[in-house]
């Protein structure tokens, strides 16, 4: 029989380390594939808070954002947290229909590259969650492989959770998911002119 450390609450950073040890031995397990979809504002957000709370529960997450530079809000609170690694994207990155078509092919060799590293980091080092921000939006610019992805889904580490956003997945990593939730858009300020907003929507 497996046996469990008691910790005893001394309000200490050493009880906050020997907490989440202790809660990595008691979970049920990871392994699952999450997919936040649709035109409406939340799919970042959820998938921001869904790794919060896992490196809240002791899980150490590796975060990489596709199609946003690297000072994004969210951003300076995230990597302050011990569990959670962000793997750094191009600093300046302009929307796909701003791009050139040269533009466009030197940024989807640049992404191909990019979530085969990643990936393979989250293998090699045990992550226990990755969260791939944008990566739907990104396939459905013709700015990343989408074969790479649905391969690496289907051969991933069995604990690896695996948390995916973007605009509309295909049929196939729609299959492939055991979560998937579309946000839609019923209103939203930018219908009437509203830009994005620091520390709301960016």
């Amino acid at each position: 029989m497996q046996k469990f450390t008691t910790v005893e609450y001394t309000g200490t950073c050493e009880y906050v380390s020997l907490h989440f040890e202790w809660q990595r031995q008691m979970r049920q397990g990871t392994g699952l594939i999450h997919i936040y979809y649709g035109d409406g504002k939340g799919k970042t957000t959820t998938g921001m808070g869904l790794s919060i709370r896992a490196a809240g529960y002791g899980y150490r997450v590796l975060l990489y954002q596709f199609m946003k530079n690297n000072k994004t809000s969210e951003r300076k609170i995230l990597e302050c947290v011990d569990n959670i690694t962000i793997v750094d994207g191009r600093e300046q990155v302009k929307f796909s229909f701003q791009m050139t078509q040269k533009e466009k092919e030197e940024l989807k060799k640049f992404y191909d590259e990019e979530f085969q590293k990643v990936t393979q980091k989250a293998a090699q080092e045990k992550y226990d969650v990755l969260f791939l921000d944008e990566t739907i939006y990104t396939i459905s610019a013709g700015l990343l492989d989408e074969s790479l992805v649905l391969q690496f889904l289907k051969e991933k580490p069995d604990n690896l959770e695996v948390i995916l956003t973007g605009n509309t997945p295909s049929q196939e990593m729609i299959a492939l998911a055991d979560y998937v939730s579309e946000i839609r858009m019923v209103k939203h300020p930018y219908q009437q002119g509203q830009s994005a907003r620091n520390g709301i929507e960016k």
